[in-house]
């Protein structure tokens, strides 16, 4: 294989992300690496379904904010990767940001699909939602998943919306170590290890040590604290609930995530947009009976 390098640097970032999406773009890496080559449409196929663009925009006195894709701190600048570049979580904060001070903006919508992403700046993208909040409404909307780093930064929003088809958690973080000793090896290069300091030359080669084992699993509960006290903040919920509840690392559907406390309702874009005034649906078709309309009105 070619640059195991690079693989293994990826695999060792820390992720909050959907296990089985981090795990096709690893898949990806090391099929290119091996000297395959696609084609963008082929390489959105293996990560992801295709969706829609999704820009910023104003509905009425309502924005609408996209976080979809992977979520990076720098996804914009990475080519061919899911959802047209991710999302960063320095230009979402921002985005956010900027909506609150603007007076013209009632209400902010967060459109989210995403599988979630690497942990850096998510936690402070996350702190940018919380600021929001008793200074406007501010919704996500999910239309697809809102897993791992995107529940992060969507935990502390007023209100988490799922449509009927979504879904979301995955709450936890991940790395991972390539030792890559055995296949240096076996392609006949020694390779020795020179430095200065001393825990900088750790997790470069072999295997690891319990010393680094533990300072990576260290550094793993530090960020897995962060996320959890910000979701049992933004939810009102206790971080024990959270980390004893809340899908424990696994995605959950609509109808169990607002059972478990981690979202509040489901409905789609159109319909959380009309609570706020936009496009309101017009009625269709003949009216219910008074009977069965309020039967209707009772399983809301």
């Amino acid at each position: 294989m070619k640059y195991p390098h690079i693989l293994a640097a990826f695999a060792s970032e820390y992720w909050a992300m959907d296990g089985d999406k981090l795990l096709a773009i690893v898949d990806l890496l090391a099929m290119q690496a091996e000297g395959g080559k696609f084609s963008a449409e082929e390489i959105e196929a293996r990560i992801s379904p295709q969706t829609a663009a999704a820009v910023a925009r104003r509905e009425g006195t309502v924005a609408i904010v996209p976080l979809r894709g992977i979520i990076s701190p720098r996804a914009a600048m990475v080519q061919n990767s899911s959802t047209g570049g991710g999302t960063t979580a320095e230009g979402f904060a921002q985005a956010v940001e900027q909506l609150a001070g603007n007076d013209d903006v009632k209400a902010i919508i967060v459109d989210a699909d995403t599988p979630g992403g690497n942990v850096l700046g998510v936690d402070e993208a996350s702190a940018a939602v919380a600021a929001v909040r008793g200074v406007k409404p501010i919704v996500v909307q999910v239309t697809g998943n809102l897993a791992s780093a995107g529940y992060w930064i969507g935990a502390s929003a007023d209100e988490i919306v799922m449509s009927p088809s979504s879904s979301v958690g995955a709450i936890g973080v991940r790395t991972a170590y390539d030792d890559i000793s055995a296949r240096l090896e076996k392609e006949g290069v020694t390779r020795e290890i020179l430095s200065a300091g001393k825990f900088k030359g750790e997790g470069i080669l072999g295997p690891l040590s319990d010393e680094t084992r533990a300072y990576m699993q260290g550094r793993l509960d530090e960020y897995y604290g962060m996320f959890v006290d910000r979701v049992a903040q933004g939810r009102g919920a206790t971080a024990d609930a959270v980390r004893n509840g809340f899908g424990q690392g696994r995605m959950l559907g609509s109808a169990a995530a607002v059972r478990e406390g981690m979202a509040d309702r489901v409905g789609t874009m159109k319909e959380t947009l009309a609570r706020f005034g936009v496009g309101a649906p017009k009625s269709q078709g003949r009216k219910l009976a008074p009977n069965r309309e309020r039967r209707a009105l009772a399983l809301n």
